[in-house]
């Protein structure tokens, strides 16, 4: 059998010990990483305004849209090499990792082209506010000049992760978001560059932390380890992680781009609600970690015990994850709920603001339980390599039925809060039909196509 790299080898050993050994460095690591946009619009709310606050807040959709998309490629490229690892497959954990890595390389050239000559076409279909725009505008194509930072961030750090390795990942972008910190204050603070400021100290944070993961890979003397002179497509390696990559990149790239158009409806309130739904959004995304982490965790997880053809370890490994994070998930909505205003006032003290994020959070965080079972169902059918089921799911939940209520309850009852329960009724909806593709076990099928990836 052929050496393999070194990693976390999830195919023996206690189930619990390994999914939370592997997600808690990369919780924290995400939480760095959601620092990134939460100390910028900490650090604007205070320092620049409010109307700076909703710049920074409508901008996030658009960007999402972007690096998700992306990021669903890598996530598919990642089950790809978690599948290699599991089969003890040296020779195309290579392919996989030069394949993937030329894929960003060419990805983040058209991102960065597409993304700064898009920009004010963008937010004007985006209906942003004139006292908004242009700092919108300023925000949205100094981020993407630089966009090929985090995308080769997240390239590098999944290679990693799909090899059992999510310490080193972490310990970069600790170091970048203290690094992002640091430059905030002094470009928005100290050289008053507003906006710009917190931009600028974005990329070059993002950009570091890319360096540094691409160097790992370089410097490892493992079967993982990245040469230069060998990026090329392996073209039978590229079919496979685009069948299960390309899914979950458009599920992700078009519910962002829903969440846009979403945008659009909250943009017609103006700033005090722009800027209470930007610091609520902020909120949010720290309470959606532990299902995020823990569904990344349960891919990885179920990729290499089906790449070993070990089915009945890779369910158990599913069901675990669930009961996992709808338990860590409600520690933390119950919190976020009883210290809403404290915890808004962070962002900015307008009194308008502060009524339109509590209300925000107040109605919406109840219902981040349930959709555990989206986030975590959705990671075990990729693991498998059904990719395309939860892309129908999440896109018919995010995108059809809340852009049909959206168009349906606006003509009749148009309020922020009207616009914000689109998010619920989409959650509880992919929950439901998420639920039922799992049990109904279609992909344990899948695991004898996985035998092309097992040492003879």
């Amino acid at each position: 059998m052929p050496k393999i790299a070194k990693g976390v080898d999830m195919t023996r050993g206690n189930i619990w010990r390994l999914l939370i050994s592997f997600a808690i460095p990369m919780l924290i690591g995400q939480m760095f990483q959601i620092l990134y946009n939460t100390v910028d619009s900490v650090v604007v709310g205070q320092f620049v305004g409010k109307e700076a606050l909703a710049a920074v807040g409508s901008t996030g959709s658009v960007i999402n849209a972007t690096v998700s998309f992306f990021t669903g490629l890598a996530g598919g490229a990642g089950v790809v090499i978690s599948q290699y690892f599991g089969a003890h497959d040296e020779e195309g954990l290579s392919k996989a990792v030069h394949s993937t890595v030329l894929m960003t390389l060419i990805m983040s050239v058209f991102c960065t082209v597409l993304g700064m000559v898009m920009t004010d076409t963008i937010l004007g279909w985006m209906d942003t506010p004139e006292d908004v725009i242009k700092d919108a505008a300023d925000y949205l194509r100094i981020y993407f000049a630089g966009v090929a930072g985090v995308l080769f961030y997240n390239t590098g750090s999944g290679i990693l992760r799909a090899v059992g390795d999510s310490r080193r990942p972490l310990y970069f972008l600790v170091f970048s978001a203290v690094l992002n910190l640091i430059l905030d204050i002094l470009f928005v603070c100290i050289f008053r560059m507003g906006v710009a400021g917190a931009a600028y100290a974005t990329i070059i944070s993002q950009a570091l932390a890319a360096i540094l993961t691409m160097v790992v890979l370089m410097r490892s003397q493992e079967s993982y380890q990245l040469h230069w002179n060998k990026l090329k497509i392996d073209i039978p390696v590229l079919k496979r992680v685009m069948a299960i990559g390309l899914p979950a990149g458009f599920q992700s790239g078009i519910t962002s781009l829903s969440n846009a158009f979403v945008q659009s409806y909250i943009n017609a309130f103006q700033s005090s609600c722009m800027a209470g739904w930007t610091a609520y959004g902020r909120l949010d995304a720290f309470a959606w970690l532990p299902a995020v982490c823990i569904s990344t965790a349960s891919t990885t997880f179920i990729s290499q015990n089906l790449g070993a053809g070990n089915i009945q370890r890779a369910k158990k490994g599913a069901s675990i994850a669930l009961w996992l994070s709808m338990a860590c998930t409600a520690v933390l909505m119950a919190p976020m709920m009883i210290f809403a205003e404290p915890a808004l006032k962070l962002f900015n003290s307008d009194p308008e603001m502060l009524e339109y994020g509590k209300m925000f959070v107040l109605w919406l965080s109840p219902f981040y339980v349930p959709f555990c079972a989206t986030q975590i169902y959705a990671g075990a059918l990729r693991g498998a390599g059904d990719s395309v089921g939860p892309m129908v799911i999440c896109l018919s939940s995010f995108v059809v039925v809340r852009q049909i209520y959206l168009f349906i309850i606006t003509k009749f009852i148009n309020t922020p809060l009207v616009v914000a329960l689109s998010f619920p009724l989409g959650w509880v909806v992919s929950a439901a039909v998420m639920t039922v593709r799992y049990k109904m076990g279609h992909w344990e099928k899948r695991v004898n196509t996985l035998a092309v990836v097992r040492s003879e």
